[in-house]
């Protein structure tokens, strides 16, 4: 019998938790594009004077990525430093295997994130993996405004006028 583990989809948050906005991000740890986005998206958040809240959710595109599943199960074993480890792993993208990955969490003062101590939290990695699959996710990364798949440029301006903020 297969045990069924209820997941908060909305776990991963920076920015204030009551954000009249919501940005959803499926994510893949050694996506490039996904790299290039992760400072805009933070800056998006933090000048947005608590408008604007990111939403974090796996979608490790295995079959062409080999380290983002490990890396996406790295950053959920780093619990309440995840977006410390989230910054990390996107800065050190060519470097996502399990000694890396052991090396940053001991930078964040956390203890091991690969192996077994990370094995059980693939359950939520699943469970983000299969919201971005019924929401029509394809690639990373995908983002959604309130509900709204976003398909302009990962850029400042650009997602401050779809969110309709001044730039």
């Amino acid at each position: 019998m297969t045990e069924t583990v209820a997941v908060d989809l909305d776990r991963h948050v920076y920015g204030e938790a009551d954000a009249p906005i919501t940005l959803v991000e499926y994510g893949d740890f050694e996506c490039p594009y996904c790299g290039a986005a992760a400072p805009v998206l933070r800056r998006l958040i933090d000048e947005s004077g608590g408008m604007v809240r990111l939403v974090y959710r796996h979608f490790p595109l295995f079959t062409v990525h080999p380290f983002a599943l490990t890396a996406a199960l790295a950053a959920e074993a780093a619990g309440d430093r995840f977006w410390e480890m989230y910054d990390l792993l996107f800065a050190h993208q060519s470097r996502l295997a399990d000694p890396d990955l052991e090396s940053y969490a001991a930078m964040l003062g956390l203890d091991s994130v690969t192996g077994e101590a990370a094995q059980h939290l693939q359950p939520a990695i699943a469970a983000d993996y299969q919201s971005g699959v019924a929401a029509g996710v394809r690639g990373t990364p995908t983002l959604f405004a309130d509900g709204r798949l976003y398909q302009g440029k990962v850029e400042l301006s650009a997602l401050r006028s779809a969110l309709g903020m001044r730039h």
